[in-house]
């Protein structure tokens, strides 16, 4: 299976120091690309706060990170939950610079086949954990400035019959990005905010699929084909972005979609 993964891309190296500083909160920092991130700022020296509902996967992912961090149990469709660890951020390491909106879910099915509660379900995580991460953001941010990176992915820019509502909320996480970059342009908070869209990284959820269907290989195959490029990306090359925009490097950046799908939205 591993074949349909780039051979030439292996661990990208950190640049060392460029975060130095600065303080970052995670969401969906358990596992996936949430982990990947959270490992790639620390390693660029920032003081990561790694938070998801998955407490032991928190806890496996910072023993793995080989610098101080703070794990945090958060429901982020919990507004209360948020403002505590906003707290809990600054009371450990200082006024937050950088927030990565991880955390999110993926619901399969066409219009005829998703239910409602599962829609909602949907909205819930996507959408709304997004909106409350982004306001207790911006009210951390405000007075010094900083990054709030969004994680919408390429089906928030094409659409697919099979994700109306993975469609309509990462959809919705583009152009709410937007209209908060706008918000805190216009108003003066130095604030950037930008949304990195993300094809198919070859993560444990790509693996969770893949054991649930009766050819692994064709399914993993047709995964490769819908990229131009020819095979699935590596958590690295999500991890990357996300560093860039957390760097000052992307001070003139804001309100922008960052692709990184191999081309797939590019047809």
């Amino acid at each position: 299976l591993s074949m349909t993964v780039d051979q030439t891309f292996s661990a990208l190296p950190a640049c060392p120091n460029r975060l130095l500083g600065k303080t970052a909160l995670v969401t969906g920092a358990a596992s996936g690309l949430g982990a990947a991130i959270s490992a790639r700022l620390a390693a660029e020296g920032a003081h990561v706060v790694l938070a998801d509902i998955d407490v032991d996967g928190l806890n496996t992912q910072a023993a793995l990170i080989a610098s101080d961090t703070l794990t945090l149990r958060l429901d982020v469709t919990s507004e209360l939950d948020w403002r505590a660890a906003v707290a809990r951020t600054v009371a450990r390491f200082g006024p937050l610079d950088v927030l990565v909106n991880n955390a999110g879910i993926t619901t399969m099915g066409s219009i005829e086949d998703l239910g409602l509660e599962a829609f909602r379900h949907e909205l819930e995580i996507d959408v709304i954990g997004v909106f409350l991460g982004c306001k207790a953001g911006v009210v951390a941010m405000k007075e010094r400035g900083g990054s709030i990176i969004n994680m919408s992915s390429s089906a928030g820019l094409k659409a697919y019959s099979y994700l109306v509502g993975y469609n309509a909320a990462k959809a919705a996480v583009t152009l709410m990005t937007k209209s908060i970059a706008l918000h805190c342009a216009q108003s003066g908070y130095r604030i950037r905010c930008n949304s990195v869209h993300p094809g198919a990284i070859r993560t444990a959820i790509i693996d969770k699929v893949l054991a649930q269907v009766d050819n692994p290989e064709e399914t993993l195959a047709g995964f490769a084909a819908a990229h131009p490029m020819g095979h699935l990306g590596h958590p690295d090359d999500v991890a990357s972005i996300v560093a860039y925009l957390a760097s000052d490097e992307s001070r003139f950046a804001t309100g922008a979609a960052f692709s990184v799908d191999g081309g797939a939205t590019a047809c």
